[in-house]
């Protein structure tokens, strides 16, 4: 993702967290995207982060596994729109 970013002028900050820490950054992200081992803890986070106004994302299995960091970007960044 920070590839992708760079390759199209976009500054983002990213960092991967594991679940335990996410009340521990969830302030001063914009979104959260899990990866999908951990998609069950989706509804869970989702509805920590909701009443702060951000979105909770589950990476789709195959963009993870394939490492489609510029999909993954650009699906994130949509998301961050709507």
């Amino acid at each position: 993702m920070k590839d992708a970013a760079q390759k199209k002028g976009i500054e983002v900050s990213i960092k991967a967290v594991p679940v335990a820490e996410f009340k521990d950054n969830i302030d001063t992200a914009d979104i959260v995207l899990l990866g999908p081992q951990v998609k069950y803890e989706h509804a869970k986070l989702q509805a920590i982060a909701e009443p702060m106004g951000k979105t909770v994302a589950v990476i789709d299995m195959m963009d993870y596994g394939m490492m489609k960091g510029d999909v993954v970007l650009d699906k994130a960044m949509k998301m961050m729109e709507s």
